[in-house]
This record gives C-alpha cells, sequence and structure tokens, in this order.
C-alpha cells in the first residue's frame, strides 16, 4: 500500500490549496481515510476524518474552511483548504485506515505567509 501527497506550496493569508493524495494498493471507498498535519516539535493533528457511510468531520481549528472527500475513479484522498492562516503551516499527510492497519504518506509541506 502507498500514499503520496501533492498540492502543497506557499500561499498568502486568506487563499485556497488542494492537496491530492493517490493510493495505490487499496481502494479509497472500503476504508476510513484522514487528514492530518504536523508542525516542528509537535504532536501530529487530524484535522480532517471521513469514515465510510459517515459524514466528514473536522478539528474545530478547521471547521468551515477545509473539506475532504474521496474520489473512486481517481482512487485518491483530497482536502480543499480555503480561508487558509498562518497557523496553518505544517506538513500535511493523508493517512488511510482499514481493520486495525494504518497507512500514512509522506506528507506535503503547506507554508502559509502572514
Amino acid at each position: 500500500v502507498q500514499l503520496a501527497e501533492s498540492g502543497g506550496g506557499v500561499v498568502q493569508a486568506g487563499g485556497s490549496l488542494g492537496l491530492s493524495c493517490a493510493v495505490s494498493g487499496l481502494s479509497v471507498s472500503s476504508v476510513d481515510v484522514f487528514w492530518g498535519r504536523q508542525e516542528p516539535g509537535k504532536e501530529r493533528e487530524v484535522v480532517a476524518t471521513l469514515r465510510r457511510g459517515s459524514s466528514a468531520t473536522y478539528a474545530d481549528s478547521v471547521k468551515g474552511r477545509f473539506t475532504i472527500s474521496r474520489d473512486s475513479a481517481k482512487n485518491t484522498i483530497n482536502l480543499q483548504m480555503n480561508s487558509l492562516k498562518p497557523e496553518d503551516t505544517a506538513i500535511y499527510s493523508c493517512n488511510a485506515r482499514k481493520l486495525g492497519a494504518a497507512y500514512w504518506g509522506q506528507g506535503t509541506q503547506v507554508t502559509v505567509s502572514s
């Protein structure tokens, strides 16, 4: 199983970015999917969750600004980020979980300048 993120970069505060996570080795429609982020020296934080058969849930810090989705045709996990803030700066990673197994991508850097 491999997960590979893309779409990170540098954006000004108030701007938008779309992240994509290409998944191989399993179908995104059969697993629970997540996006997490980690700042240097801090624990990784899960910011968006999309479980099978359930609506998406979000950390309070991103609620109303971020949207997680899965594209079964492309087998990707996506994160649309709007109204970005400098405190959103972090390495963002996608995660897929099924039957007790968890798989993470390498991550992509998102930097929001003020």
